[in-house]
């Protein structure tokens, strides 16, 4: 499905053949189907709606842009997974997977932060402290994909998640964490 976009050239949508590699690597994971997703930097909600298409039980976007929200919910009713999901305005490297007492966790957590700020990939960068902040939001088989550019590698571990695997696609570079057993 052909989604909407904004009129803004801030937004890096991933590519449909990388995006069809990435979750060739999460069937290996037996996900998305029936997980609970939180998709980080949401922009247009490419990850979280192919989520949902592939069987996710429900996704949580999280975008702090108003502009990109109104563009995410055109999609989102677009593809008509309403009840299925759940639009948070929020600074993600703030709120996380934006957890509200009684939620459960995410089983996958997808982040996708703009190539400027995934250039520190340090422990005490925003990036690190967020990826430590999700270690208690993803569940004990959970893990969260992080999408960099190709010449960034992020540590081994932050917190509870360590690094299960790196992929290489054209330009951009997925690291796939676990919970740490």
């Amino acid at each position: 499905m052909k989604l909407f976009s904004p009129k803004t050239l801030l937004s890096r949508p991933i590519t449909d053949r990388v995006k069809e590699s990435l979750f060739n690597v999460l069937y290996r994971y037996d996900l998305p189907q029936g997980a609970r997703v939180a998709d980080l930097f949401s922009g247009v909600g490419s990850l979280g709606l192919e989520a949902l298409s592939r069987g996710a039980e429900f996704v949580t976007f999280v975008e702090k842009d108003p502009g990109v929200i109104a563009v995410l919910n055109k999609n989102i009713e677009k593809a008509r997974f309403v009840n299925e999901s759940k639009v948070i305005r929020a600074n993600a490297f703030i709120t996380g997977a934006a957890l509200s007492p009684g939620m459960e966790k995410s089983g996958l957590v997808f982040v996708d932060p703009p190539y400027a700020t995934a250039m520190n990939v340090q422990a005490d960068s925003p990036l690190g402290g967020l990826l430590d902040l999700l270690g208690g939001q993803v569940t004990d088989d959970g893990i969260v994909i992080v999408r960099t550019s190709r010449d960034v590698s992020p540590l081994e571990r932050y917190g509870q998640l360590q690094v299960a695997e790196r992929r290489r696609w054209g330009t951009m570079a997925v690291t796939i964490l676990e919970k740490s057993k």
